[in-house]
């Protein structure tokens, strides 16, 4: 029986001061943005950054902090690989759901910080890690039925920032990350560590194009999840750009969004030759996705099946942060082993 695969795209303030926080307009109007002073003594004594205050239009959401965020809950993988990256461990009270294995160099800090749950925690949940800022990766961070809005954190005296490949833009781009990063860095007050950081992962694509820069194009099907028909990554994710950058074409990028359903008669027709692997938990192993794969005898010509060329590539890789800058390379890789023997 084939295995069954979901898409994972379709995927504090204590209560009473939240609750106070919330019937105050005195407390929601002081500290950094609107969320008072959560943060303690360490934030009531820290020096304020230069460029402060700063106003920050984020999904529409206008916030102004006065100072940096002090107490920070990231929901899901890549925000909170972002923040260590930038240097803000001690600004973390908490993270939650867990994609897939951490960056080596990122692993001991991300362990040290609270985990909050396996999946998007409950706003108690948060409201108990008495943050001043939550930062979400997924839309789903703040799923207003499940009473995540931004708005109910608002009112709670907690800012709020979502990243911004789910503000509604119609196609992801690398920008998108650079661009994040250094938001990020303007609101905690480190912008000259985000500068070198977008520097560094501009470095690391860079290298891994012009390694390939002579290659012919290889197509490429990303096989997401599903087993009835394929879930995969259309021209306007970031994906796409990934595999282009990489010396190779998604055969898919003509499909016009981020991600969508297409039939396994389509995959045949479009003759991949590479199939990359998304990874991530709750859609089935690697394994599970390869032994799927190759026991279909629709596909056993698609010359991706047929030599068992298959990348695999870490979900939070794909996604707007600093990962996507080692997915080119790891894809590169992949795509022309000969031109980096």
């Amino acid at each position: 029986m084939s295995p069954s695969f979901t898409p994972a795209r379709t995927r504090g303030l204590l209560r009473a001061t939240a609750a106070a926080l919330a019937l105050s307009p005195v407390l929601l109007t002081t500290g950094c943005g609107s969320s008072g002073e959560s943060g303690g003594d360490a934030k009531a004594t820290a020096a304020v950054p230069a460029g402060f205050p700063v106003t920050i239009d984020n999904c529409g959401v206008k916030t102004t902090y006065d100072r940096p965020p002090s107490r920070v809950v990231t929901i899901h993988q890549h925000p909170a690989e972002l923040m260590l990256a930038l240097g803000l461990k001690d600004r973390m009270a908490g993270t939650a759901f867990p994609d897939s294995a951490v960056l080596p160099e990122l692993e001991k800090d991300y362990k040290a910080i609270p985990e909050l749950a396996k999946r998007e925690p409950s706003f108690e949940t948060v409201l108990d890690a008495e943050p001043d800022f939550v930062y979400g990766g997924y839309g789903s961070a703040f799923d207003e039925k499940e009473g995540r809005s931004r708005k109910a954190f608002a009112d709670a005296g907690i800012d709020t920032y979502l990243n911004r490949e789910y503000c509604g833009k119609k196609k992801v781009t690398m920008k998108d990350t650079y661009d994040e990063i250094r938001t990020i860095g303007t609101v905690f007050g480190v912008p000259d560590r985000a500068d070198k950081l977008v520097t560094d992962l501009q470095s690391r694509v860079g290298k891994a194009t012009a390694a390939v820069g002579g290659e012919s194009e290889v197509s490429v099907f990303v096989y997401d999840s599903g087993d009835k028909s394929a879930f995969t990554a259309g021209g306007k994710s970031l994906g796409t750009e990934l595999i282009h950058l990489a010396g190779g074409e998604n055969v898919f990028a003509d499909l016009d969004d981020v991600f969508g359903d297409v039939s396994w008669e389509q995959v045949v027709e479009r003759k991949p030759e590479v199939i990359a692997i998304y990874d991530y938990a709750g859609a089935g192993s690697v394994e599970e996705k390869k032994k799927y794969l190759l026991s279909q005898p629709a596909l056993a010509d698609v010359p991706a099946v047929r030599n068992k060329r298959f990348v695999v590539l870490p979900l939070t890789a794909t996604l707007v942060g600093i990962r996507s800058a080692y997915a080119v390379e790891d894809l590169a890789r992949g795509l022309h082993p000969e031109s980096f023997r």
